[in-house]
């Protein structure tokens, strides 16, 4: 008999394209596919069961289909609908997370766990390293938002794996998920006509692209491979860095920076139009930034993803269509003024000649 693997969370775009793509593994007999609400979407062969992970009912979905793989994917920062709301979704992802906890825990069958979590539970400060590694602690934990919803959700997995040692455990954190599909906040920000920045900041950020974010969960769900070990916690990010000012460029869209101590009054005006976790935790990606290293994903795990961080970031522009300023004409005019045989400076002066301080 095959593997039976239950995946949370299938309303989703997300959810569903990975129930889609593990029942073509032929290690799979069955998948069942659970979300509060049905989905708009196919599930293929997939059997669809609507039940509320908030709810004691989870763990007789586990006991009639007897699950051994379980892939929790219903941790996410932005509602299912305009209906839903930020108590909603933290509802889901914190008590959803300890029920569905709870019914593995008292499951004799359940033999792997999966857990979808973000690189928000390091937070963002400005005495942050330059890198995180899987071990790094946090300089201060995230406060709010699904950042903070991340790090329970890791604690209550990590008091699971305590109390069912016999279960192999995995937790996937991914940098921002961007692609032609994507639901994130941050999706939601850069789809903005104009975008709200930081002044003074330029911060370094790293993106997934949602096609890898399959196939990791997909290695995660099955039997390792030879040489590698897919139970522990790993950073899940494409290769490289983009600036936040080089993604507003490529995205072709203006920037207007906001002096830090009004940041909030622009979150506040954010949320009021839709992007719906504009929390204190996104303000402070968008301050500082974040960087995390992904060796053990590739050493560890064994995975190399299709995209570097700019190729999805690119695939993500495409999506989104032309923004105010085409990209391609602002290069041509960044090109242009590049060229100039001087340019101004501070106080008037001209740098008509090169020094060696000014060189590079």
């Amino acid at each position: 008999m095959g593997k039976v693997v239950l995946v949370t969370g299938v309303a989703r775009q997300l959810g569903g394209r990975l129930v889609r793509r593990i029942q073509r593994d032929p290690e799979v007999d069955r998948v069942i596919g659970v979300d509060a609400v049905r989905p708009g979407h196919r599930l293929g062969g997939a059997e669809f069961v609507q039940a509320d992970i908030r709810q004691p009912a989870i763990a007789k979905v586990l006991a009639e289909h007897e699950v051994d793989t379980v892939v929790h994917m219903d941790v996410t920062g932005t509602p299912l609908s305009s209906g839903g709301g930020r108590t909603t979704v933290k509802e889901t992802n914190v008590i959803g997370t300890m029920q569905l906890l709870g019914a593995c825990q008292k499951s004799p069958t359940v033999r792997r766990l999966v857990v979808k979590s973000s690189t928000s539970v390091y937070g963002s400060a400005p005495r942050d390293p330059a890198v995180f590694t899987e071990t790094t602690p946090p300089k201060s934990l995230p406060s709010g938002g699904f950042a903070k919803d991340a790090v329970e959700v890791e604690g209550y997995v990590r008091g699971f794996a305590r109390r069912r040692p016999d279960v192999a455990v995995c937790v996937l954190r991914f940098a921002n998920i961007l692609g032609p599909s994507a639901d994130s906040p941050l999706a939601e920000y850069f789809s903005l006509p104009v975008l709200p920045t930081v002044l003074g900041y330029d911060p370094r950020l790293q993106f997934v692209h949602e096609d890898d974010v399959i196939d990791v969960l997909r290695i995660a769900a099955g039997e390792p491979r030879r040489g590698t070990l897919n139970s522990g916690t790993f950073n899940v990010a494409g290769e490289g860095v983009l600036l936040l000012s080089q993604c507003s460029r490529r995205l072709g869209r203006p920037t207007v920076p906001v002096l830090l101590p009004a940041v909030r009054w622009v979150g506040t005006a954010l949320r009021t139009v839709g992007v719906t976790d504009f929390s204190p935790e996104q303000i402070r990606l968008l301050t500082h930034g974040r960087v995390v290293s992904t060796a053990q994903m590739r050493e560890t795990l064994g995975y190399e993803p299709q995209y570097t961080t700019a190729e999805t970031f690119a695939d993500f522009a495409r999506s989104r269509g032309p923004g105010l300023l085409p990209p391609d004409s602002l290069a041509r005019a960044v090109d242009r003024v590049a060229g100039l045989p001087f340019a101004p400076f501070p106080g008037g002066a001209l740098a008509g000649t090169t020094t060696p301080s000014n060189a590079e």
